[in-house]
């Protein structure tokens, strides 16, 4: 079985090279598609046992003119590598892929569904469904993202449920005061953080503040001060795409609101052996998978968060942590001010979190879940080309 895996950067998406791994070591002949041969995660793939192919196709920031010329290096590609199964991880090359290759390809096409943004707007989920064809499947990374197919009528053995896998052996560390030492912070005052990058909001979706929500997340602390001005916030992560703009709009908010406790420390590689000096993360996104209380789950943290896309799925309201509305900066206060008033409920609730983390999301289960997928796929497209007697 020979899989194809197109992917939009070699500077990202992680998660992809984690599964590759595993694929390799489960027998499956992968090939990568990338922007580079050299750059970037391109060496790790190759260590890995994928074959690399140089190909960009990410129609992002491209000139509608130059669109033809990439979709003819998709239909090249494919007819080099010749894959049995073509794997997407990205809106847009997926759109590109299908586009390029038509509804009637006979290779069945696996768009591995990374979070709900898109299908969250009525023109990119109609776009999505307008350019498949009866070879073209789905793997959703969250209820959420499952059942909206299922909702616009996409037939239920098109679409699978495998959550993005991580590699979780980084977490799960004890505290080291590093954090707490670098900003200053004392080791006995309550610590909050929020981990993500600074996506600037997006006009075209309609977005008039950033989609991680840190704009909830200043207020919240802001009126949790309040009540205890002991409190401190971190934002650890910096600009996406250049935003600096946005970043600076979120720091002079944070000067005018929250009087020096708020602390931002830019991007940075060490946040598994950080996440334990914070004493609760905070997920206020306005859209997400999984993705922003995973990795505070595996590291046992506890977790408040927005009761959006796949967030739900980790963290069980009352159970695994704590869910509010989105957008909503005061219940996301009560929440935060509960679990720091309740510091036992608070580690209970993370020790289960982690449990259930680290069942789901453990890469070496998952990469197994996705070959039993294609497994499947392959499974169905045989009976398909038998001939009724």
């Amino acid at each position: 079985m020979k899989a194809l895996h197109i992917v939009k950067t070699a500077y990202a998406a992680n998660w992809v090279l984690g599964q590759v791994r595993v694929l390799v070591a489960a027998g499956v002949d992968v090939a990568v598609a990338l922007p580079s041969q050299t750059e970037g995660l391109a060496p790790e793939y190759r260590a890995a046992g994928a074959t690399i192919y140089e190909c960009d196709l990410n129609p992002a920031g491209r000139h509608l003119w130059n669109i033809p010329s990439v979709m003819r290096a998709c239909r090249e590609l494919v007819a080099r590598a010749r894959p049995d199964i073509i794997h997407t991880h990205h809106v847009g090359t997926t759109f590109l892929v299908r586009a390029a290759l038509g509804e009637k390809s006979p290779i069945p096409r696996v768009f591995q569904v990374a979070g709900p943004l898109h299908l969250e707007n009525e023109f990119f989920a109609w776009t999505d469904l307008r350019l498949s064809g009866p070879q073209d499947f789905w793997i959703a990374t969250c209820k959420w993202t499952r059942n909206r197919y299922l909702a616009m009528d996409v037939a239920p053995n098109h679409v699978f449920l495998s959550y993005a896998g991580t590699d979780i052996t980084p977490f799960g560390g004890k505290r080291t005061g590093v954090l707490r030492r670098e900003l200053g912070i004392s080791p006995d005052a309550p610590a909050i953080g929020m981990v993500a990058y600074m996506y600037a909001p997006k006009w075209i979706l309609g977005q008039h503040r950033g989609l991680k929500g840190h704009e909830d997340f200043i207020n919240a602390l802001s009126r949790v001060r309040e009540r205890r001005p002991e409190v401190r916030g971190i934002i650890v992560g910096g600009p996406w795409n250049g935003a600096a703009w946005y970043e600076q709009r979120l720091r002079d908010l944070g000067a005018q609101s929250c009087n020096g406790s708020l602390y931002f420390t830019g991007s940075r590689d060490d946040v598994a052996a950080i996440y334990p000096d914070l004493d609760l993360a905070v997920v206020p996104s306005l859209s997400e998978n999984l993705g922003g209380a995973a990795e505070p789950l595996l590291s046992g943290v506890p977790v408040v968060a927005s009761n959006v896309g796949g967030l739900p799925d980790l963290v069980h309201d009352g159970e695994t942590g704590w869910l509010v509305p989105s957008a909503n900066s005061e219940a996301l206060a009560a929440a935060i001010g509960d679990a720091l008033d309740n510091r036992d409920e608070a580690e209970s609730r993370a020790a289960r979190g982690q449990s259930l983390a680290r069942e789901l999301l453990d890469v070496e289960r998952t990469g197994r879940e996705v070959v039993g997928i294609y497994e499947r796929i392959l499974a169905q497209r045989a009976i398909a080309a038998v001939p009724p007697q």
